[in-house]
């Protein structure tokens, strides 16, 4: 055996020790008082950890935006964000404003600016958690921030009379 082969035993034996005497040391402890839940809803021995909705909107991924009929997506950071309108401000700023919806109407003042109107022909839906569609501004901000997964961008008329009869 040459000198670094023994060096890397005596490594490993080395960490081996260390987290035996760890694994001990954390069994046998008990909780300590220090590690209290302070009334925001952060725990005082976790300096990293914040209340609750603090915590989740840390850990909210961006959101996939898919505007029916293209091929691309966006994808959009809703903590960012700290209402409905301005995420619809945000939508409006993606696909009209850049022009990917041609909107002939004229520009809407921000504090008009909803989701119904953000994008022109268009209704915003949401994709939860479990895959369902439903449409964007039924739940409150915060609730919507934790379960939607995908924003859809769906034209508003669909066209219903596709082949079919026409009524007289």
């Amino acid at each position: 055996m040459n000198s670094f082969q023994s060096q890397r035993l005596e490594s490993q034996d080395s960490l081996k020790r260390r987290w035996q005497e760890i694994r001990r040391s954390s069994a046998t402890t008990q909780p300590s008082s220090d590690m209290i839940r302070k009334p925001n809803g952060a725990l005082n021995g976790f300096p990293g950890l914040l209340g609750d909705d603090d915590l989740v909107s840390t850990l909210v991924p961006p959101v996939t935006v898919v505007l029916e009929g293209r091929s691309i997506c966006q994808r959009i950071s809703l903590q960012k964000h700290t209402s409905y309108q301005s995420l619809a401000k945000a939508l409006r700023q993606m696909f009209v404003d850049g022009g990917d919806v041609g909107a002939t109407a004229a520009d809407i003042d921000s504090k008009d600016l909803d989701l119904s109107n953000a994008v022109p022909g268009h209704v915003i839906a949401y994709e939860d958690m479990e895959n369902d569609l439903l449409l964007a501004g039924d739940l409150n901000w915060k609730d919507f921030v934790r379960v939607a997964k995908r924003i859809r961008i769906l034209p508003a008329k669909a066209n219903s009379r596709r082949g079919g009869r026409r009524s007289a």
